[in-house]
């Protein structure tokens, strides 16, 4: 199954409240329906989910912490790198 970002921000709502309880304020790296980790800060989670995933899908969210609307230009969705398509 090809995961999306939508399927995890729906996989951390899922584990929110434990994550409040126990990381408030803290760095969530979600990645393929599971806490990969958590992180201090955000270049730390940052750097984790990038070195385990590449260019994702991964979520990174400070737990506890609304996140920002972002307008519409910062939400796509990349193109494949030049040969992905034919490997997938």
């Amino acid at each position: 199954m090809n995961r999306t970002l939508s399927d995890e921000i729906a996989a951390y709502q899922g584990m929110a409240s434990r994550l409040e309880t126990d990381h408030l304020g803290k760095w969530a790296v979600v990645a393929e329906g599971r806490l990969v980790g958590v992180h201090d800060s955000f270049e730390e989670a940052a750097d984790e989910a990038v070195a385990q995933f590449g260019r994702g899908p991964y979520l990174i969210r400070q737990v506890g912490v609304r996140p920002p609307p972002l307008p519409a230009s910062v939400l796509y969705r990349p193109l494949p790198v030049r040969g992905e398509a034919e490997r997938a």
